[in-house]
């Protein structure tokens, strides 16, 4: 249980590729975020990460009309059917090929997969068990190149395709007499996407030079006929001959026996009579005159008729059809745009950008964003906990510094004050400064209540910062430079420089103070860390020489430890005290890092450099975190100096330095084909620049993000811990419900004994069994079913073993319940109870109690601001009512100037009252 870590969530990326999708009720956005798939609950403000994860990046999702299913494509061709209901994986299937789009039909019954230049159609998995939840139907021909997009007609009758080609495909689902398939052509480029009119044959067709078509049918949803049964020896002649054609043209497919539609771009004059036939009514333009812009994205809602197109410039159109009447025209960055959703209702807009891994829903009515999040551009670097476990501080080599909220999963504050790539990061304190180093040569302190940079520390040359400390009082500030081989110190309250530490000979690599003494630790990479005494005029205190360069240094929570990460893969442990090592860890094997697309050496052999780069001690100092070029975390026990458990932080073979074997296939007599990107151009809208060369310039080069860990932390509160690494800011917590883990349990601790022992208001018996049994149910109602007027004597009667028991069921409890009042209650009563004694095992019990206060913190919040509210919201309205009386004694007037004058008066007094409560909140 201690160390029962998983997966919890992903912060940090909000969408990286990939479709966007919402929910049934419009409320929430499937956004996928590298190989995983985030959820982004818009009512609830919360956004939650599935756990489960796919080979490579997620291409497509289909959500199924009840929002139940989901099936999720990874660029590989496999896929994942996925219950949204309980978060877990149903079916394991493989496409055999690169799928552009999937889609379910209305109905929910069948699916469609547009997978090179065919379309597939499948039975969808229903409600009763399957051995095989994907079954092939149907398999329909037609485009001559790559399919892009699909959609259904209402009664899921047919579906159409549109292709590369620049044609757009109309197929039956079933074998109707007078559709089988038709050819649309009109366009002079490839088909971005194609929507059927509400409850109609009728459609629209985009293609990526901004035209659209507006096509009409002759026939209504109605008219489609059945075609008639025929007798089983033509049905088996019409088979035969099917099969034969098929193993001749498609030698990969193996003579499967599904149904195979096979479509011409002229059909004969025979087969045009008494057919479904389509003409162009109208062709309109997207792009202004001189304008070219490619379109990249584009998204239908058939009742209100409203159709969003997104364009590579970062520029998005709303139009209304058939009319085609502009709504708005807004640029939402300058990177393209790369999904676009509507929800339900048609009241928000989901946009995807890839180049910018940004998400924002929009609500066009209002013109207002309801969501707007980006990640880092670049790869996280440093992370820091505040001291009450609620927010997250990450910087990143874009020079932004961005604040998380752990509960929420959204960042609400980015600071971009620094112009070159952020190095450190860390919380005072009090949690209401962060601090922040940078390669641009400043240290920056930045307020969390005004959300402003009110501090600037500069050196006196220029010089570039590796890393930031701050001791534990928050008054002094220390940087490490990798320039200058010094280490500068600053005070928080005056900004001015105290003095500059020197003493090495290599750059700065980590600082850290001690957090019961004002001593500061400094590794370098001259194979020494030097503690130096902040009180006794800056001088060295102690230097420990090392066998290997020093890459990072972190103190024990209680201060009596020092541990190092050096270059030869060691965690080293020092007594800082006597300058003695008390330990060593050999983490060379425990890495296991992957091979490299391009290397030449084995896994094995390539492992030899690499190291530790960051580390972190736990909550309570018996555990320490370690991680680096590496896709596995560490954990080991100090004292015992073993690996307790590796966590593998992702599977995702679309980054490098993932796979332990070459692959073979890849080696050619001419090179690595590795080297070279295959589809270069084809996404990104880019013209082909050699002749002759259909797929993308075979000159371009491939670039893959390689896997690291660039910083580990873990939570105050002890329950999760945090890492940054190239797929984002992933969180790893303790889910307790999911596991039993009882505490001294017997046979006669029994649910039945509980109730039965609180029907006899017997209390204190029935909170220990339940504690023991260690069921979260029964020990909230057992904690409940105590009445307010005993829970004095309740609380004073538990024993010590049970009240640390207790304090963290109720910290727990402070984040999801309602009763607030009664577990305040609870929680004074036993501190009164047993403060004296607890304070003994103060080190033991951190953890707990800061649990308990991020929890009593965050109501706080909550309250306080709900309460100033109402108070000036009172005032407010006081002092309208009494100017108004004020108004009516002197002049009992009712013309209209009066009247105007009066609203003049209650909005100049509205402005009086924000400006107080703006004044009121900065002096709090």
């Amino acid at each position: 249980m201690k160390f029962a870590y998983r997966f919890s969530n992903l912060l940090g990326t909000v969408y990286r590729c990939g479709n966007l999708n919402f929910t049934c009720d419009g409320n929430s956005v499937i956004s996928p975020v590298g190989n995983r798939v985030t959820v982004f609950d818009l009512k609830n403000n919360r956004s939650d990460t599935l756990p489960l994860a796919t080979k490579y990046n997620i291409k497509c999702v289909g959500l199924s009309p009840d929002g139940r299913l989901a099936i999720i494509v990874d660029e590989g061709g496999e896929a994942l059917l996925v219950s949204l209901a309980c978060r877990s994986v149903l079916h394991h299937f493989h496409f055999k090929g690169s799928v552009h789009s999937v889609s379910f039909s209305p109905d929910g019954r069948k699916f469609v997969v547009t997978k090179g230049n065919i379309a597939q159609m499948y039975h969808a998995p229903g409600k009763k068990r399957e051995f095989n939840a994907f079954v092939l139907d149907k398999t329909y021909f037609g485009p001559y190149d790559e399919t892009t997009c699909i959609d259904w007609t209402d009664d899921s009758k047919c579906f159409v395709v549109g292709s590369k080609d620049m044609s757009t495909w109309v197929f039956g689902a079933e074998r109707w007499d007078n559709l089988i398939y038709y050819a649309l052509g009109g366009h002079k480029d490839a088909i971005v996407a194609c929507f059927f009119e509400s409850n109609s044959l009728d459609l629209y067709s985009l293609s990526q030079d901004g035209a659209l078509c507006v096509w009409q049918c002759d026939t209504p949803p109605e008219g489609l006929k059945l075609k008639a049964p025929r007798g089983w020896k033509a049905d088996l002649l019409q088979r035969k001959k099917e099969e034969e054609e098929e193993e001749e043209e498609e030698d990969e497919e193996d003579g499967k026996r599904e149904t195979t539609i096979r479509g011409k771009a002229v059909p004969t004059e025979q087969e045009k009579v008494g057919k479904v036939k389509y003409s162009r009514l109208a062709k309109y333009f997207l792009n202004k005159e001189g304008d070219f812009n490619n379109l990249t994205a584009a998204a239908y809602h058939k009742k209100i008729h409203l159709l969003v197109t997104g364009f590579a410039s970062g520029i998005f159109h709303l139009h209304e059809l058939p009319e085609f009447n502009l709504i708005h025209s807004l640029s939402i960055s300058d990177q393209r745009v790369a999904s676009v959703a509507i929800n339900s209702s048609g009241d928000w807009i989901a946009f995807g950008c890839s180049g910018l891994g940004q998400l924002l829903v929009w609500e066009w009515q209002s013109e207002s964003y309801v969501l707007k999040q980006q990640g880092h551009f670049n790869s996280m670097v440093s992370l820091a906990y505040s001291p009450d476990g609620q927010y997250i501080v990450t910087g990143g080599d874009d020079g932004k510094v961005k604040v998380w909220n752990t509960l929420s999963g959204f960042c609400f504050v980015t600071f971009t004050e620094h112009s070159s790539g952020v190095t450190g990061v860390t919380f005072t304190t009090t949690g209401h400064v962060i601090v922040t180093s940078s390669l641009d040569g400043t240290v920056r302190a930045f307020d969390l209540h005004r959300y402003r940079n009110f501090r600037t520390f500069t050196s006196p040359r220029p010089t570039q910062f590796s890393c930031v400390a701050v001791d534990s009082s928050g008054e002094i500030i220390s940087a490490g430079a990798q320039d200058s081989f010094e280490i500068f110190v600053w005070s928080m309250q005056t900004g001015r420089l105290l003095d500059v530490l020197s003493g090495h000979e290599g750059p700065i690599s980590g600082l850290c103070f001690n957090p019961m003494k004002s001593i500061l630790a400094s590794a370098s990479w001259d194979k020494t860390v030097r503690l130096w005494d902040m009180f006794d005029s800056w001088r060295t205190k102690e230097t420990l020489a090392l066998t290997s360069d020093a890459l990072s240094v972190a103190f024990r929570p209680d201060g009596a430890e020092l541990a190092v990460a050096t270059l030869n893969s060691q965690i080293v442990f020092w007594d800082p005290e006597n300058a003695v090592q008390v330990g060593s860890i050999e983490g060379r094997h425990d890495l296991k890092t992957g091979r490299k697309e391009l290397d030449k050496i084995t896994a094995k052999h390539s492992a030899k450099g690499k190291a530790f780069t960051t580390l972190c001690y736990s909550a309570d100092g018996q555990n320490i975190l370690a991680g680096g070029m590496s896709k596995f975390v560490c954990l080991y026990h100090v004292r015992e100096q073993i690996l307790v458990k590796k966590f593998e932080l992702s599977c995702n073979l679309s980054l490098d330095a993932m796979e332990e074997f070459l692959n073979r296939r890849k080696m050619t007599e001419f090179g690595n084909l590795a080297l070279i990107d295959q589809d270069a151009g084809e996404e990104n809208g880019v013209a082909i620049p050699l002749p002759g060369v259909r797929k993308g310039d075979m000159s371009s080069r491939h670039f893959k993000p390689e896997i690291r860990v660039t910083s580990l932390r873990f939570s105050p509160t002890g329950r999760c811990w945090a890492a940054t690494s190239t797929e984002g800011l992933l969180i790893f917590s303790l889910d307790a419900q999911m596991l039993f883990d009882p505490f001294e349990l017997d046979t006669s601790v029994t649910p039945g004994r509980i109730r039965e022992a609180l029907r006899q208001r017997e209390f204190t018996r029935a909170i220990l069994m339940a504690f023991r049994l260690n069921e979260r149910k029964l020990e909230q109602e057992a904690l409940e079913a105590v009445p307010q007027d005993e829970i004095d004597v309740v609380s004073a009667s538990l024993p010590e073993l049970y009240v640390e028991k207790v304090l963290e069921f109720l910290a727990a409890s402070f984040e999801e319940s309602r009763h607030l009042e009664f577990y305040l209650i609870w929680t004074q009563k036993l501190l009164m109870s047993h403060g004296q004694r607890l304070k003994s095992r103060a080190g033991h019990l951190l953890p707990v109690v800061q649990f308990l206060q991020k929890g009593l913190q965050r109501h706080l919040d909550d309250v306080s601001k709900l309460c100033n509210w109402n108070r000036y919201n009172i005032q407010f309205a006081l002092a309208v009512s009494k100017q108004r009386g004020i108004k009516r004694t002197l002049e009992p007037l009712d013309t209209e100037e009066d009247t105007d004058a009066s609203d003049d008066d209650s909005l100049h007094l509205l402005g009086t009252a924000a400006d107080d409560e703006e004044e009121e909140g900065m002096l709090v």
